[in-house]
């Protein structure tokens, strides 16, 4: 074989999402970023509604009426502390830590389903007593917002329990690693932006 056929035959082993002038986890870091600045902007716009609809109750319940401070700052503390515990399965899975992967994830898991299982139980609430999404703009623009992060939060837990498979299934390896630092950075995220719900929205009803 000459060394030209060589070279077609080693360049034809290895997959075309590989080839490229930068490694393949810059390229998908890179492209997951793109795509965490889109979800960024689609957030930015329900928090200018939200803004410019909050006052809005058309004669029904307020903000400061419906929302419990001390129920949110736990919903707020699970939320958080979930992104401490995702951080550390971060460093577990690079470290090639199978089993504090699992440990560290499965209590990031707990404390999403705590936050989602608090924030359904509010929404509960107020449809139960009459303030639904249908009572006023304030309430439309709330149930959007709240309940856009609380779906990106239900599909981050889907996304988890997938990637916990594939480490029992496939091992500590590179492409299961760039999963992981893909779910890191959309887990982060989306601190960050209840972060910024619980501060205009909650926050901003009783100052």
């Amino acid at each position: 074989m000459s060394a030209a056929e060589q070279t077609l035959a080693s360049s034809d082993a290895v997959p075309l999402s590989l080839r490229g002038p930068a490694p393949t986890r810059v390229v998908a870091g890179y492209g997951f970023w793109l795509f965490l600045l889109s979800d960024i902007v689609i957030f930015a716009a329900l928090f200018a509604a939200y803004a410019v609809l909050s006052g809005e109750t058309a004669g029904g319940p307020t903000a400061a009426a419906l929302f419990d401070k001390r129920h949110v700052l736990i919903e707020t503390a699970c939320l958080l502390a979930s992104s401490v515990t995702c951080g550390f399965g971060s460093l577990a899975m690079q470290s090639g830590d199978r089993n504090s992967t699992y440990f560290w994830m499965a209590i990031t898991f707990i404390l999403g389903v705590a936050f989602l299982s608090l924030e359904v139980s509010e929404f509960s609430h107020m449809l139960s007593i009459g303030a639904g999404p249908s009572r006023s703009a304030f309430l439309s623009a709330f149930f959007t917002l709240v309940g856009t992060h609380g779906l990106h939060v239900t599909i981050g837990l889907c996304w988890l329990i997938v990637m916990l498979l594939q480490v029992a299934t496939l091992g500590v390896q590179s492409m299961v690693s760039r999963r992981f630092f893909c779910f890191g950075l959309f887990w982060h995220a989306l601190d960050i932006v209840w972060i910024g719900v619980f501060t205009i929205v909650y926050l901003g009803a009783h100052i």
